[in-house]
């Protein structure tokens, strides 16, 4: 049963890539991903951070696996000296790979974002970003096999006559973002955020340009994304930051919203553990409206430190199996240069 649902996840990897994108669930945790306007947006001169992500091993043997690491760095830019403008670039690395088949994408990118002080006050900025990048997809042929390699015994020995193409391609990549922080308060924060990635839709199938494969089949899907954060505090020690996640990529829709809970450790506030739940409505192909998952996450902020831990609870079938559709997030970052001042992007 577990090679005919791998069987049936490839088949759909393959025919349908469009559909396929970048997906964490702590999304403020990989912010070069979400958005391009996010990058430098952090109080310090530099930062560097991981997420790792693992789908579904209690369903499959070799689970899908995504990881991402990025680096980026902030420099002060003095148009005006009456306000705080700073300039940034970042690169990162992203992975994912589908196990037992090795369908896998790799993708490197270099952002620049310029973030304007809209006020004397250094409260509100405003964060405008670019992305380019080069990515490369493959699949491995030798662990697939066809009803014509089937010996009529035992096994499948045979060669096969399907005609496969090209196991791996490349293709170039572009995103814009926006960003807008406000911070009324030390304690008090909003964020608003939106973001185009593809927009050039990539061609990002592996059959050749002369084939029979329509635009929507085998092109990438402009995907538009909006991002909404805040944290207000109840008293000293706590504060409640709910957030929200809307995605649209072609006839894909997703919404990740819920609320964390901020509990600060310490009297100055840059050590913190942070709780949260979550839950992701989706809607398909078929325009069918669902509850994806249901998230719970524990963060800890430790100066310039934060570590996260999410797990979804996946609430969908898959082809009439529902077992252990699951998946857990680990994310850790640095800031170097930590200021604590102006927050311009929330953690986790």
């Amino acid at each position: 049963m577990k090679k005919l649902l791998l069987a049936i996840i490839v088949l759909s990897a393959i025919t349908e890539l469009s559909a396929q994108d970048k997906h964490f669930t702590q999304f403020y945790a990989s912010p070069l991903t979400l958005n391009p306007a996010l990058t430098g947006a952090f109080d310090g001169r530099y930062r560097v951070y991981g997420i790792y992500r693992d789908q579904w091993r209690g369903l499959l043997d070799n689970p899908y696996v995504t990881f991402a690491a990025a680096a980026d760095v902030k420099w002060d830019v003095t148009l005006d000296s009456r306000y705080k403008d700073a300039f940034a670039v970042g690169l990162s690395f992203f992975n994912d790979k589908v196990g037992g088949l090795d369908f896998t994408t790799n993708q490197m990118t270099l952002s620049a974002a310029f973030h304007k002080g809209l006020d004397f006050d250094k409260k509100q900025f405003l964060s405008l970003g670019i992305q380019a990048g080069l990515a490369q997809r493959n699949i491995n042929y030798e662990d697939l096999t066809f009803d014509d390699q089937f010996n009529d015994l035992n096994s499948f020995s045979r060669p096969t006559r399907e005609d496969l193409p090209e196991n791996n391609f490349a293709f170039s990549d572009y995103a814009v973002g926006l960003n807008y922080n406000y911070s009324p308060a030390r304690a008090t924060k909003f964020f608003v955020g939106f973001a185009l990635h593809h927009f050039l839709q990539p061609r990002i199938s592996f059959y050749p340009e002369d084939g029979n494969l329509t635009i929507e089949e085998a092109n990438m899907f402009m995907k538009f994304s909006g991002q909404l954060s805040a944290q207000f505090p109840i008293n000293d020690k706590i504060s409640l930051i709910p957030r929200a996640l809307f995605a649209k990529q072609g006839p894909h829709l997703q919404l990740n919203t819920g609320t964390n809970v901020r509990i600060a450790l310490n009297d100055f506030n840059s050590n913190a553990l942070q709780i949260g739940s979550w839950v992701r409505p989706v809607s398909n192909e078929d325009d069918s409206f669902s509850l994806d998952a249901l998230i719970f996450l524990v963060g800890i902020e430790l100066g310039n430190i934060s570590m996260g831990f999410s797990y979804d609870i996946n609430l969908n079938t898959l082809s009439n199996f529902n077992r252990n559709q699951n998946a857990i997030e680990f994310s850790v970052s640095y800031i170097g240069s930590f200021e604590d001042e102006t927050i311009m992007c929330p953690r986790f």
